[in-house]
C-alpha cells in the first residue's frame, strides 16, 4: 500500500495535474531559484530531522538526483514539484514542502473524506459549480482525475490539489447512495489576490484592515462550540488545539457541570501541544504520561499536570473520524490506555509526528516566500508504539452510510449520546454544530 501511494503521489507530481500552459515554460533564472529552495530545506532537513538515518533515504543522492531533475523540468511548477517529491521520499505525515503562495484564492466547492474505507464527497458550498452540476453529499468518489482515493494516498492528493498546484477543475467518477455510477467535470472558483499587500504606503490602512477581517474571520471558524443538555451532558467540538489554558479551563468550568462530556474531535487536525495537555489535565484527577518524544539526541517523556480537585470527573467519550490528527489522536489514544473514557467513530489519520516549520526567502527586488515542514520528533505512546500509520482504533467503530451523509444526520455523535443517557436521533444530531463555509 505504501509503495503504490508514494508511486501515484509521484505521478500527481509530476505528471497528472500539470496545469496546461504555454507560457509556463521555465527559464534558467528559475531552475537556479529552484535548485536554491532545495538548498536551504535540505541543509535543515540535514540539521534537524528526527533520525539521523533518514528512515533509510541517502539524503544527498536523493537531493543530487532532485537537482537533475529540476535541471530537465519543463516548467517551474514542475520543479517545484520535484522538490516536494523529495521530501515525501521519507513517508513521513510532518515532513513536506510548503510552496509559494499563489496570487489567487482558489476552491473546488466542495470537500472530500475517508469513511471507513470509501471516500465521500461530505459537502458541497452552495452556488459553486458543484452545486450546479449536482454534485452531492453521500455521493462516493470512485476517482479523481483517474485516480482512486484511498485512506494512504487521500492527503497527498489533497495536498496536490490544494497547496502544490491548484487546477482550474477536477473530474470526479462518482456513485450516488443509490448505486447510480456518473461522471462530473467540476470547476474550481479562482479570485485573483493583490499581488502586494502595502502595509506602509498610501493604501496602508485598506491592506491592513483586509488583513485583520480576514484574521478574524478564520478565528470565527475555528472557535470552540457546545450543547448542553441538562446537567446530564455536554457536548464540545473544537476544529483545532489552539487556546489558552484559560480558555480551556472555561470549556472545563462549564463541563463540570454535567454528568457526562463529549468531546467532538472529528475533522480536528491538532495543534498545540500545550492545549492538547489543558485538555487532559481537565478530565484527569491526577498527572498523566502522555507518551515519550523521541529526538535526534535523546528520549523524553511527555506529561500533563492533572487540575486535581477540579478535574471533570463525569464519564468521557471521544470521537474521532479520519480527519482527526496529531494531537486529536494523542488525546484520544490517552484515554484510551488510560481507561478514561471511550472512543467512538472511525480509525483516525496516523499522522502524529512533531513537526516545526521553516521559512525562507528569496529575491530582493520581487521577494518570494516558501518553506518546509520537517518532522523534529516522534512520539512514542506508553504502550511503546508509535500512531503514525496506525492511528487510533476506536472501542465502538461507528460510521455515518451515504445516505447519512447525503441527509445531513449525524448516527456517531447520536449513539455517542444514547451511551451517554441522553436520547438525540441522527437527525437532531446533525444539526447541533452546522457547518461554515469560508470565504470564497
Amino acid at each position: 500500500m505504501k509503495t503504490s501511494a508514494h508511486s501515484i503521489l509521484a505521478a500527481a507530481f509530476l505528471v497528472l495535474f500539470a496545469i496546461p500552459s504555454a507560457a509556463q515554460q521555465i527559464s534558467s533564472f528559475d531552475r537556479d531559484r529552484a535548485r536554491m529552495m532545495l538548498d536551504n530545506i535540505s541543509s535543515d532537513v540535514r540539521k534537524h530531522y528526527y533520525d539521523p538515518k533518514f528512515h533509510g533515504v541517502s539524503w544527498d543522492d536523493k537531493v543530487s538526483e532532485t537537482k537533475q531533475k529540476i535541471g530537465a523540468a519543463p516548467s517551474f511548477n514542475g520543479a517545484l514539484s520535484n522538490i516536494a517529491a523529495a521530501l515525501d521520499s521519507f513517508n513521513d505525515s510532518h515532513t513536506f514542502f510548503l510552496p509559494p503562495g499563489h496570487a489567487y484564492r482558489h476552491d473546488y466547492g466542495w470537500r472530500m473524506q475517508m469513511v471507513g474505507d470509501h471516500c465521500y464527497v461530505i459537502r458541497v458550498r452552495p452556488q459553486s459549480d458543484a452545486e450546479a452540476k449536482g454534485l452531492k453529499p453521500g455521493d462516493e468518489i470512485l476517482a479523481v482525475n483517474g485516480y482512486k482515493p484511498t485512506r494512504d494516498n487521500l492527503w497527498k492528493l489533497e495536498y496536490v490539489f490544494n497547496a502544490l498546484r491548484p487546477q482550474p477543475g477536477l473530474r470526479l467518477d462518482l456513485k450516488s447512495p443509490a448505486g447510480a455510477e456518473r461522471q462530473l467535470d467540476i470547476a474550481a472558483s479562482i479570485h485573483p489576490l493583490k499581488r502586494v499587500m502595502d502595509l506602509a504606503g498610501e493604501n496602508a490602512t485598506f491592506d491592513i484592515f483586509e488583513l485583520i477581517r480576514e484574521e478574524e474571520s478564520q478565528t470565527e471558524l475555528m472557535r470552540a462550540r457546545s450543547a448542553e443538555f441538562g446537567d446530564d451532558l455536554m457536548i464540545l467540538k473544537f476544529p483545532s488545539f489552539d487556546f489558552t489554558d484559560s480558555e480551556v479551563e472555561s470549556m472545563m468550568g462549564k463541563a463540570r457541570k454535567h454528568k457526562a462530556l463529549i468531546i467532538d474531535l472529528r475533522q480536528n487536525g491538532g495543534g498545540s501541544e500545550d492545549t492538547m495537555k489543558a485538555y487532559l489535565a481537565g478530565i484527569f484527577d491526577h498527572d498523566v504520561k502522555i507518551g515519550d518524544r523521541v529526538t535526534r539526541n535523546a528520549t523524553k517523556p511527555i506529561l500533563t499536570k492533572s487540575h486535581s480537585h477540579n478535574a471533570f470527573s463525569g464519564k468521557v467519550v471521544v470521537l474521532v473520524d479520519s480527519n482527526s490528527a496529531s494531537a486529536s489522536e494523542l488525546l484520544a489514544r490517552v484515554v484510551q490506555l488510560e481507561k478514561r473514557g471511550t472512543v467512538i467513530g472511525d480509525h483516525s489519520s496516523g499522522s502524529v509526528m512533531e513537526a516545526k516549520h521553516y521559512h525562507y526567502e528569496q529575491g530582493m527586488d520581487t521577494v518570494i516566500f516558501f518553506g518546509a515542514s520537517i518532522t523534529e520528533a516522534n512520539i512514542l505512546m506508553t504502550d511503546g508504539n508509535s500512531l503514525e500509520h496506525t492511528g487510533v482504533t476506536p472501542d465502538e467503530l461507528v460510521l455515518p452510510g451515504a445516505a447519512d451523509l447525503a441527509s445531513g444526520s449525524d448516527p456517531v455523535l447520536a449513539h455517542a449520546a444514547g451511551a451517554c443517557g441522553v436520547k438525540l436521533s441522527a437527525e437532531q444530531a446533525g444539526k447541533l454544530f452546522p457547518y461554515e463555509w469560508g470565504k470564497n
